[in-house]
């Protein structure tokens, strides 16, 4: 493994490289037009029954149709389902009504309205240092910077989409994937994926707010999960905190800490679930190896009470 101060460098020099450069040293994500299979017995093949008995219906070579659809990003899961039962979507060329159907991802070819879905691509993540001041959009109707103007410049023109958001000030850790349900699956709440943020906040922070925070406050109607904080370091003017939840909700942590009359001054994402910022420079981009599902969801049912 390299050391982490060697991959800190490389990937600093890549940021300042020419965008023509960066080009160079990406493997873009390029799409081959799927050739037309004749049909065949797609659903009673052996990859496909081995599929079936998985507890999801899916293996690393098949998946459910609508999740197939879905990798495509042509809509989502739900919506994908919808479309196969109102008859648009066919398999090999015959047409297909049932949701429970599996494919084999290397081999059927899957049309929706007629438009065969491009080559499954490999997953992908990356890990983004965002810079305060820029939106996570990919467009701004008033033409504030977004982190995917600069991504352009960097030369990363392949499909991505953000894990969740970071808002205009706030800094740090912004995951980037190709797969979109590996994007809300890292998002939702039940996943338990965990978020943990640097904040620098104005004076000297009570052991009441704390707990507040802990036992999951009420901000403007809504109730909030546990929120786990702890001061880092302190002085007259300023406490650095760690901040860790399990779930995103909009403006989360500004709100929680304003609730409990903390004026935040510094915000900055450095993990989400088993992802770090680590020593990632301001603006740097690295594409990850992606975590499996094991190893970054953790159970959510609590223990019971022994009490």
């Amino acid at each position: 493994m390299l050391p982490s101060a060697f991959i800190a460098r490389r990937v600093f020099a890549r940021c300042l490289a020419p965008a023509h450069q960066l080009l160079q040293t990406r493997e873009l994500l390029t799409l081959k037009k799927s050739q037309v299979l004749p049909p065949g017995d797609f659903a009673h093949s052996k990859p496909a029954k081995a599929a079936a008995n998985a507890p999801d219906g899916s293996s690393p070579r098949t998946a459910r149709l609508a999740k197939r659809i879905a990798m495509g990003g042509v809509c989502s899961r739900r919506e994908a389902e919808k479309r196969i039962e109102s008859r648009e979507v066919t398999v090999n060329g015959r047409v297909v009504t049932d949701v429970a159907t599996v494919v084999d991802l290397a081999r059927d070819v899957v049309a929706v309205g007629g438009r065969p879905l491009a080559a499954v691509a490999q997953l992908k993540v990356w890990l983004a240092h965002k810079i305060p001041g820029e939106l996570v959009t990919t467009n701004d109707p008033q033409g504030r910077p977004t982190i995917f103007d600069r991504l352009k410049v960097m030369g990363l023109t392949q499909h991505m989409m953000p894990v969740g958001r970071l808002d205009f000030n706030t800094e740090g850790l912004l995951l980037l994937t190709n797969d979109g349900d590996y994007a809300r699956e890292l998002e939702h709440p039940k996943s338990d994926v965990s978020r943990v943020y640097r904040a620098q906040v104005r004076g000297i922070v009570s052991e009441s707010k704390i707990q507040e925070l802990r036992r999951g406050p009420l901000v403007d109607g809504v109730k909030y999960r546990s929120i786990e904080v702890s001061v880092q370091s302190t002085d007259k003017k300023d406490s650095w905190l760690q901040v860790k939840l399990a779930e995103g909700k909009n403006r989360e942590v500004r709100k929680a800490l304003a609730h409990v009359r903390l004026v935040v001054k510094r915000l900055i994402r450095v993990q989400y679930g088993p992802y770090r910022l680590a020593d990632l420079p301001k603006g740097a981009v690295l594409e990850a190896r992606p975590k499996k599902l094991e190893a970054r969801v953790k159970p959510s049912t609590p223990k019971p009470s022994t009490a």
